[in-house]
């Protein structure tokens, strides 16, 4: 019986995996590097230092992560407070589903804890969380278990009995290994044969999977 359910944040519940690419692009375009799409997917679900990492083994030691990675955290929090966030079809109603059926709700994300807390607040739809779990509160990022297991652990729920929303491959993988029910709403990244295997459900949007979910309360 289903008690729990752990939400990734960005490509998730919110579109802003686009925003960050197009910010990304123009920064790249303009300083002369061959950046695109498939670059770019390849830093889906990274904490960031590990995504620092990849950047730095990809364009070389001398890449300035940090200071484009701060760059890149400005212009996108001021489009976020001129626009709004971007909310991904059937988050709100699948969260008041999942409400009103007593589940405990968690988010486990690779964002920083600052930067997580301003965008839920900012969509409005804190309220309905009862924990949260940020890239600098764990050791291990995505695909480790550890961020899963700690939202587990802080709705006082046993993994086995938690639902885990998922959209990135690496996500998809710390959840399996977490032991939970992982549900997939792919946002860039269609799942390979690996990732089906670890899937419990494959949905379009998040409100589609209100059905599976029903089977499971």
């Amino acid at each position: 019986m289903i008690k729990g359910a752990v939400f990734d944040m960005d490509g998730l519940m919110f579109d802003t995996e686009r925003l960050v690419y197009e910010i990304w692009q123009e920064m790249l375009d303009k300083d002369g590097y061959n950046y695109n799409l498939d670059v770019f997917k390849q830093t889906i679900g990274l904490r960031r230092d590990e995504s620092e990492r990849f950047y730095k083994s990809y364009y070389g030691e001398d890449f300035d992560y940090n200071s484009r990675k701060e760059l890149s955290r400005k212009i996108h929090r001021q489009k976020i407070l001129n626009e709004g966030v971007p909310i991904k079809k059937g988050l709100i109603e699948l969260l008041e589903f999942l409400k009103d059926n007593g589940i405990k709700l968690a988010v486990a994300t690779s964002t920083s804890a600052e930067s997580a807390i301003f965008m839920i607040k900012t969509a409005g739809v804190y309220k309905y969380f009862d924990a949260f779990v940020c890239g600098n509160d764990v050791i291990n990022g995505k695909p480790h278990p550890e961020v899963f297991l700690t939202a587990a652990e802080r709705i006082g729920e046993a993994p086995e009995s938690c639902l885990a929303y998922e959209d990135s491959f690496n996500g998809i993988k710390s959840a399996y290994s977490a032991g939970m029910t992982t549900i997939m709403v792919p946002d860039y990244l269609q799942p390979t044969e690996e990732i089906l295997k670890m899937v419990n459900c494959l949905c379009n949007s998040l409100d589609q999977s209100i059905e599976y979910v029903k089977s499971k309360i």
